[in-house]
């Protein structure tokens, strides 16, 4: 199936295709949630890339985006040899100090969402880990991507299906 025609939350998702196997399992013989989580990361480092921001801009910035909170919503399963199409948007920026990214997960046999999470992100230094404001050209990448800049995410702490 077409992924813009599976059951995005948003529009216009970024989106990488993730293919279970069995390295993903736990012992319950389904996905692991490190290995969600370690997809989240992955994702939103393929989204900044393909925007424009490599980490070697960050380094050179002397900034970072650090995960401060995450909120995961484990729907359904996944087994070996499930194909997700997994999808991020950045749904907050304040400009400021923070960013906030959605991720959905759909498994394309069930047609499915099987995994969300919502992650907040906090600008830092790099040398010194302290909160710092978001530079220019973080302001000016993060913030026109964003797909909704009056985004309430206490509207969206529950995600429904």
């Amino acid at each position: 199936m077409p992924e813009s025609l599976l059951p995005w939350r948003y529009q216009s998702p970024f989106i990488k295709s993730w293919q279970i196997d069995a390295s993903h399992l736990d012992h319950y013989n389904h996905v692991n949630n490190v290995a969600y989580l370690t997809q989240v990361e992955a994702l939103a480092w393929a989204h900044s890339n393909s925007l424009g921001l490599q980490f070697s801009d960050y380094q050179s910035l002397n900034r970072a985006m650090v995960i401060k909170r995450h909120e995961l919503d484990y729907h359904l399963p996944s087994h070996e040899g499930d194909n997700l199409q997994c999808a991020t948007w950045i749904v907050s920026c304040d400009n400021k100090l923070t960013l906030k990214r959605h991720f959905q997960f759909i498994c394309e046999r069930r047609q499915k969402t099987v995994f969300e999470a919502l992650t907040t992100f906090v600008c830092v230094s790099l040398d010194t880990g302290a909160p710092k404001r978001l530079p220019e050209p973080f302001k000016e990448i993060y913030g026109n991507a964003c797909i909704n800049p009056t985004f309430n995410c206490e509207a969206q702490r529950s995600f429904t299906l």
